[in-house]
């Protein structure tokens, strides 16, 4: 499968626990921190939920 490349570009400050979690689950805790994650429906659907906090890339 691709890869992709998750970066933390807003801060969880205001934003519902929920939000907070999902961008926990996703592995990032700075701002521009990021992760590479498979592409998968899963992982996909947890940037869905928190897209506009984070910048995705194709690798």
């Amino acid at each position: 499968m691709a890869q992709i490349k998750v970066t933390l570009v807003k801060s969880t400050i205001g934003c519902t626990d929920t939000q907070k979690a999902t961008v926990a689950a996703l592995g990032l805790k700075k701002i521009r921190s990021f992760r590479l994650h498979e592409d998968t429906p899963a992982i996909l659907g947890q940037i869905k939920k928190v897209s506009h906090l984070v910048k995705v890339e194709k690798m």
